[in-house]
């Protein structure tokens, strides 16, 4: 089966004062249609950078990346990105945030009606129709996110690009965004590559987990298969074998094979990774 997405030999160089800094070197990633694809690392490793490169915020130093069949050359609306921060317009309602993206991706595509049933359908995908009229202002921090996925997947996106989307959520409030990611891509076989720092959010939401090298000249050091049968259920999974060995091999590359990667001196002066990330029960 052609992949969705492809990036090939991408390196990234960005200039300095003191010369040109590596970020990434030689990163290949194959993306297939539905898909859930999590990107993890230390603090960095370039994740940024990757998410940003097929975005189109970026452009390659060498290698290229082909989305669909296209070269990936700059922003389009087959890509949306929802970042830790919502991005929401505080003086605009919850609909006319949304509504902004469908105008900006359907006008003179679809007729007025069209373009309210669209809206309405994708805030009630993200469980927001109720506070269609409400300002940002005037909804909880995990309120917002939803919004942000509604305008993002209102622009129905071949590929949703999502940069620690709930990186700044407390944990419950996590919890229940992730199920309805879960179940947004259950309905809509979207395909899906997100930024994460949370062990278990990215097994749990996971096909597969693409995990990093440091940083400098960060590439792809391992990529981890998660063949947990869909849908999944966190309290089910809690005790579960398969999971728990999922979650071990991650935990071992971040704390204890990334450092086998890293020159003997720079070891010797940090006992501990970069970065904590995290590990919930």
């Amino acid at each position: 089966m052609k992949p969705l997405l492809d990036i090939s030999s991408v390196s990234m160089r960005f200039p300095t004062p003191k010369g040109e800094f590596e970020a990434l070197k030689d990163v290949n990633l194959k993306v297939n249609q539905g898909e859930f694809v999590s990107l993890i690392g230390h603090s960095g490793c370039g994740k940024s950078t990757v998410l940003n490169l097929v975005g189109g915020l970026y452009q390659a130093t060498t290698g290229g990346i082909i989305l669909d069949g296209k070269e990936v050359s700059e922003p389009g609306p087959e890509r949306a990105i929802v970042f830790q921060n919502h991005s929401l317009l505080p003086w605009l309602s919850v609909w006319q945030n949304v509504e902004l993206a469908v105008k900006e991706v359907f006008r003179g595509k679809k007729s007025r009606a069209e373009m309210r049933d669209w809206i309405e359908h994708n805030l009630d995908l993200v469980h927001m129709l109720h506070a269609k009229d409400k300002r940002p202002d005037e909804i909880s921090g995990g309120m917002k996110q939803r919004v942000g996925i509604a305008r993002a997947l209102a622009m129905q996106p071949r590929l949703l690009l999502m940069d620690e989307p709930f990186g700044a959520l407390d944990a419950l409030t996590r919890a229940h965004l992730q199920d309805t990611l879960m179940e947004i891509q259950r309905e809509l076989n979207n395909t899906v590559i997100m930024i994460t720092h949370d062990v278990d959010e990215a097994v749990l939401l996971s096909d597969r987990i693409v995990m990093m090298t440091n940083g400098p000249s960060a590439t792809i050091g391992e990529i981890l298969n998660v063949e947990l049968p869909r849908p999944r259920n966190r309290i089910a999974l809690a005790d579960d074998p398969t999971y728990n060995h999922y979650r071990h091999d991650v935990l071992s590359f971040l704390y204890e094979k990334q450092r086998k990667v890293e020159p003997f001196s720079r070891r010797r002066k940090a006992s501990a990774p970069s970065e904590t990330c995290t590990a919930q029960a």
